[in-house]
């Protein structure tokens, strides 16, 4: 059997820790990426963000210091430019994003999972 979900997390993140259990808790299969360690590019995320269907602001995590830093609250910048940031800064992406085949999901909250299996 194949790893047929990806699973984009930060180790530390409690909900990607809760996304980890569930998915044993299930007997699903699953490949973990760190994306601190092993980044998601530009295409990818914009990849992503397609399967999700979410802007690139829909993605944002607006509680992160980079965020009011960069006072992204403030601005108008394109989903181009918004992903740039997240590919640079990642911490300013909402974790965990799981990806089966033709679809994603946004593990916040961890019952969004439930649609990908």
């Amino acid at each position: 059997m194949s790893k047929a979900i990806t699973l984009y997390e930060k180790p530390t993140c409690s909900k990607c820790r809760d996304a980890v259990k569930l998915l044993k808790s299930k007997g699903v299969e699953f490949e973990k990426v760190n994306y601190f360690e092993t980044p998601i590019d530009e295409s990818k995320l914009t990849e992503l963000l397609k399967k999700m269907k979410l802007s690139a602001r829909d993605l944002l995590r607006k509680s992160e210091a980079r965020y009011k830093e960069l006072k992204l609250s403030e601005s108008k910048l394109a989903d181009a430019d918004l992903i740039r940031l997240m590919v640079q800064y990642p911490e300013l992406m909402q974790r965990p994003i799981l990806e089966k085949g033709s679809r994603a999901v946004l593990g916040r909250p961890t019952e969004n999972i439930e649609e990908l299996l």
